[in-house]
């Protein structure tokens, strides 16, 4: 299997890298995405690659994308080779690249949440709130929420997301926008987790980012429902109040906390056998959404 860590796609023009995807402008409308093998964590970029992560990460998107019916998104083709036949010159890039509609994507993090876990669960355990929303007291790690909440966080280009509340999410988005992102991002999570259930995963939160296009409308931009957006636990496995199982990032976060790394730049040298579990974890719940969605 090929290895695509950095591209250098020489025949278009490049916009950005970011801590996963880089993205070359194809026309004033269109631009291509490559989801690479990178892998960051706590907003740091590794220097080793998963190999063909990118592969998985960009299929597993194209699989949502697909099923998420009631709002558009940006993808315009999920094989870019056909129109642009020079990437046969760039080993392993079509099969991690789309091309997508250029649209103006908002500067925010939307993260829908039904389990109390990651960063809002330190927050709970200080205010009794995730996100700025109160909770009601005695919950445990990973305890699933009454109804699924919306904890919003600014997106940085470098550094850290900071998480956010609704007040300053609509000074960032305006008021309507906030409104329909809310409104969407709950219901893509409702029909996911619900999809994942049935095959035995829980889906413990996510995260969207989206876009508006040229006609005002809201777009689902970026990636959906991966492995590098989402926590994706055991559902057999699964108790509340213990680190649960996951199909995801969680993984390598977790080790990262054992070696008691600062999680700062430069990030430690990732052992080998990390590196292997956390693709055979990827390839695991690749093979799980397939079968969810065929269901």
């Amino acid at each position: 299997m090929s290895i695509v860590r950095e591209t250098n796609i020489k025949e278009l023009k490049f916009l950005f890298k970011g801590k996963v995807r880089d993205i070359y402008e194809v026309s004033k409308e269109e631009w291509l995405v490559v989801t690479t093998d990178r892998i960051s964590a706590f907003d740091v970029v590794f220097n080793e690659p998963i190999p063909g992560k990118g592969i998985i990460l960009n299929k597993i998107s194209n699989l949502w994308f697909e099923k998420i019916k009631f709002l558009p998104n940006h993808i315009m083709s999920t094989n870019p080779i056909e129109k642009l036949p020079f990437l046969r010159n760039y080993e392993g890039v079509n099969e991690r690249s789309v091309l997508v509609k250029k649209v103006n994507r908002l500067p925010v993090e939307c993260v829908v949440r039904g389990y109390l876990f990651g960063s809002v669960y330190n927050e709970y355990k200080k205010f009794s709130t995730a996100g700025g929303i109160k909770l009601k007291q005695d919950l445990k790690l990973a305890d699933k929420l009454p109804e699924p909440i919306f904890t919003p966080a600014t997106k940085a280009e470098t550094g850290h997301d900071e998480n956010i509340n609704y007040e300053k999410f609509v000074k960032v988005v305006g008021k309507n926008i906030a409104d329909e992102i809310i409104k969407y991002s709950i219901q893509i999570y409702k029909f996911a987790s619900e999809k994942m259930e049935k095959n035995g995963i829980i889906l413990a939160d996510t995260k969207f980012e989206f876009g508006i296009d040229e006609k005002g409308n809201l777009i689902l931009v970026d990636e959906v429902l991966t492995p590098d957006s989402s926590r994706y636990w055991d559902a057999e496995t699964y108790k509340a109040g213990e680190n649960p199982i996951s199909f995801d990032k969680q993984f390598l976060r977790d080790y990262l906390d054992s070696i008691k790394w600062d999680k700062t730049p430069p990030p430690p040298i990732l052992p080998e056998d990390i590196i292997k579990k956390t693709k055979q974890k990827y390839e695991e719940i690749l093979k799980i959404i397939e079968k969810a969605l065929r269901d």
